[in-house]
């Protein structure tokens, strides 16, 4: 595992870099990201309704194939707290 990648796991998507908390906070649901560019990063879902979830994202992100794209993630099938990368888009 690179720098880069060791900073970004168990960090929550969308928080700065230097949070002094960057990790999950009690009473939260997170998903954790696997796969892309965002691997290892955990999205805050609480208060996701199931067709919100079952939809998916496109997370804004520099680290993908578009700087400045999104990162397609689409939650697993049977594990709501794990969602896997099936692409980027500019």
């Amino acid at each position: 595992m690179d720098r880069d990648e060791e900073l970004l796991r168990g960090r929550i998507y969308g928080e700065d870099h230097d949070h002094p908390r960057p990790g999950p906070k009690p009473g939260r649901t997170y998903a954790e990201l696997v796969g892309g560019p965002l691997d290892g990063l955990l999205l805050d879902i609480t208060g996701w309704t199931a067709d919100e979830i079952q939809t998916g994202v496109a997370l804004m992100t520099e680290l993908g194939q578009f700087p400045g794209g999104r990162a397609l993630y689409d939650p697993r099938p049977g594990e709501r707290n794990r969602w896997d990368w099936s692409g980027d888009t500019p």
